[in-house]
């Protein structure tokens, strides 16, 4: 039977979450996910808390409750941070109602590639969020890949934002995406993910935008057949733990579980670089024109208003946002 645990008050979360750990030792912790189990995050998790459990000598174990057992995204976040839950994998781009710092990573192209967010993020851009999601209770210990969306679309490729002039496409319902659309004379068309098939099929949009993983296995690639790896939106997702669990290790199985989180990142990088790289073979061996942009320069110029709309809004990020477009 599967347990779906929802805390509808913060009294019953925390009453929960003062028995989940009884402890620094034979301490037995509880992680959240979304994904399936045949998943690079979910195979990442689980070789974090194997990690933690065969350095400890097994003093700290646990379980990874995949498949968003244990409640939504939103809640989970919450969880942690009271305790509730010890330790998940959320990705960051929702998670700025909780931690303003994760927003930056949402504005498009602010990364220039995904070897620049791995770079960026393992360093000081990386501790700086990670700065601000301690002081909501959760401590950063590994950032996953997630992909890099890219365009799709069933009329040509785009290597330059004039190509996008006129095309209708869908994209999440955040208005950082609609306005990236919008800068470069698109049409954007928020819409619900299982929407897009029947729409790309019909000619309601033109085009959308994902990684090469979802383009592939939700068979867009049939109804869009130019595939442009912009790389415009990489958002990474954060292995993390309550700072309520981690406060009751000692500092000897905190290094222990800090450096499992960063084994399991690189771990998980490896997996998921495989997975996308099969799902581009599947899209061209059935028929998709893919191409890369060689320079990213004109796009990232054009999301100047997006940045500004996005800074005037947030100017306690406007550091933070500079750290990341001034990276060398």
């Amino acid at each position: 039977m599967t347990i779906n645990f929802k805390f509808t008050t913060l009294t019953a979360a925390a009453a929960l979450a003062a028995g989940l750990v009884s402890g620094a030792h034979a301490a037995d912790l509880r992680g959240w996910n979304i994904h399936v189990e045949d998943y690079p995050v979910s195979a990442g998790m689980e070789s974090f808390i194997a990690e933690v459990s065969e350095k400890t000598g097994g003093e700290i174990s646990g379980k990874v409750f995949h498949n968003g057992v244990l409640g939504s995204q939103p809640d989970a976040i919450e969880q942690v941070r009271l305790g509730a839950l010890d330790f998940a994998v959320f990705s960051l781009g929702p998670m700025g109602q909780s931690v303003p710092e994760t927003n930056v990573v949402s504005l498009p192209f602010i990364f220039s590639s995904v070897p620049e967010m791995y770079r960026l993020m393992d360093g000081a851009v990386g501790d700086a969020i990670g700065e601000g999601m301690k002081e909501k209770g959760i401590i950063a210990l590994g950032w996953y890949a997630a992909g890099a969306r890219s365009f799709y679309n069933s009329v040509r490729p785009i290597n330059t934002p004039a190509d996008v002039e006129g095309l209708k496409v869908r994209v999440m319902s955040n208005d950082l995406f609609v306005k990236m659309i919008e800068a470069m004379d698109g049409n954007a068309t928020p819409m619900a993910f299982a929407e897009v098939y029947q729409s790309l099929k019909t000619g309601v949009v033109d085009g959308a935008e994902n990684n090469p993983p979802s383009y592939e296995s939700t068979n867009h690639f049939e109804v869009a057949k130019y595939y442009s790896l912009s790389e415009h939106l990489i958002i990474p997702e954060a292995l993390v733990m309550s700072k309520a669990t981690w406060d009751k290790l000692t500092p000897e199985q905190q290094d222990i579980v800090m450096a499992a989180g960063r084994a399991s990142a690189d771990y998980q990088r490896e997996l998921w670089a495989e997975r996308e790289a099969a799902s581009l073979e599947i899209v061209k061996a059935g028929g998709t024109e893919v191409n890369t942009i060689a320079d990213k320069a004109p796009f990232q110029e054009a999301m100047t208003p997006v940045y500004d709309a996005f800074l005037e809004s947030n100017p306690d990020l406007a550091d933070l946002v500079n750290m990341i477009r001034n990276a060398e």
